[in-house]
């Protein structure tokens, strides 16, 4: 199972459009670490390369030997209220794992070829100049990915791409659905997340986004 995290209050920027839904406030944010703390079927991911991903998240990981994976966004890199490139290499020695969620944060389906090979080459390559090491992770903006996305994320190398799609995934799939923590979430969502309703939507959801 995959938790996915956005940002960590308190707020040190304007949010774009809807985006105060996936903020959560600290104390919810480490009540949920709290749940997931010595258990191995429960992985954690951090989109966007917000700031309070070296101010918060990285100190309340420390504290409780957990680990994380934190999807960067290039271009916006030293922004405010974003990390900086010194930020993100905090993070890589601090032993946490860094993926690429493109260069622009726009969704990969809409994209012409160029566009696409920015966001899954150039991207990349920006953060491995910054970590000295490979980047072979991927986080779907918004979760929009199709057939077309997939076979250009396989031809780049990536060894897991993971979406928005809610439910479990196998540590071993390429593709590795996440569940977004929302802003009222609590422990209760680990619970949910396990749920028949939520895996045969899942199922459904998953068939029809791989084969448009």
């Amino acid at each position: 199972m995959n938790l996915t995290f956005h940002g960590i209050e308190p707020r040190e920027r304007p949010l774009e459009n809807g985006e105060a839904d996936v903020w959560v406030s600290r104390e919810r944010f480490e009540s949920l670490l709290d749940a997931v703390a010595g258990r191995d079927d429960v992985r954690i991911t951090f989109d966007d390369g917000n700031a309070s991903d070296l101010e918060v998240v990285l100190p309340a990981l420390r504290r409780r030997g957990l680990t994380g994976t934190f999807f960067v966004v290039a271009d916006r890199l030293g922004a405010p209220g974003f990390l900086d490139a010194a930020g993100v290499r905090e993070l890589a020695t601090a032993g946490m794992t860094i993926g690429s969620h493109g260069m622009r944060h726009r969704p990969w389906r809409q994209l012409d070829d160029a566009s696409l090979h920015e966001e899954l080459v150039e991207a990349r390559a920006v953060l491995e100049r910054i970590v000295g090491r490979p980047v072979a992770q991927a986080a779907c903006p918004f979760g929009a990915y199709d057939r077309r996305v997939l076979r250009a994320l396989r031809r780049g190398g990536y060894s897991h791409v993971y979406t928005s799609d809610r439910g479990t995934a196998a540590a071993a799939s390429w593709i590795q659905a996440r569940n977004t923590v929302r802003w009222e979430d609590d422990a209760e969502l680990l619970r949910q997340i396990l749920g028949s309703k939520v895996m045969l939507r899942r199922r459904v959801k998953l068939a029809a986004k791989r084969w448009r």
